[in-house]
C-alpha cells in the first residue's frame, strides 16, 4: 500500500507542478491548442486577454499546491490536519471534474483519464494514510 500511495502522490503532484508551471509561465495559448483544440488568438482581445490571464492565475495556484505538497509531504502522510487539507484539495479537483461532466457534458478521453487517475489516487492515498495515521493513532493512545 505504501508503494501505491507514494506512486500516486508523486505522479499526481509532479504533474500538478509541471502543468502549473507550464500554464502559468509558459505558452498558455499552446496549452489551449493542445488541451482544448482552441486557438485563443481567434478570440477578440478582451476575451483572449482575460481568459488567458485567468488561466495563468489558476495554473499558478495549481503550481503552488504542488510545491506545498512536495514541501509538506512528510506532514501530509503523518499529520491529520495536513492530510485532511491535502485530500480535501485533491478531492475538490475530482469533484469539480465530476460536476463538469454533469453540467457541461462528456469531456475528451484525456480529461476522463485525469479524472479517473486523480480519483484512484485520492482513494489510494486516503486508504494508505488512514492505515498509517488514523489507525496507528488508536494504538498509540
Amino acid at each position: 500500500m505504501k508503494f501505491l500511495g507514494n506512486f500516486f502522490f508523486y505522479t499526481y503532484v509532479g504533474l500538478v507542478v509541471v502543468a502549473g508551471a507550464w500554464g502559468a509561465f509558459g505558452n498558455a495559448n499552446l496549452d489551449f491548442r493542445m488541451l482544448f483544440r482552441l486557438d485563443a488568438d481567434m478570440l477578440g482581445d478582451y476575451s483572449r486577454i482575460n481568459l488567458l490571464s485567468q488561466y495563468r492565475f489558476l495554473r499558478a495556484i495549481e503550481l503552488g499546491f504542488g510545491i506545498f505538497s512536495i514541501v509538506f509531504k512528510k506532514d501530509i502522510f503523518s499529520d491529520p490536519r495536513f492530510n485532511r487539507l491535502f485530500l480535501f484539495i485533491m478531492g475538490a479537483g475530482v469533484a469539480s471534474r465530476m460536476v463538469s461532466v454533469w453540467a457541461e457534458g462528456n469531456p475528451s478521453p484525456l480529461m476522463w483519464f485525469f479524472m479517473i487517475y486523480e480519483f484512484a489516487g485520492l482513494l489510494l492515498i486516503s486508504l494508505y494514510t488512514k492505515i498509517n495515521i488514523y489507525d496507528r493513532r488508536q494504538y498509540i493512545s
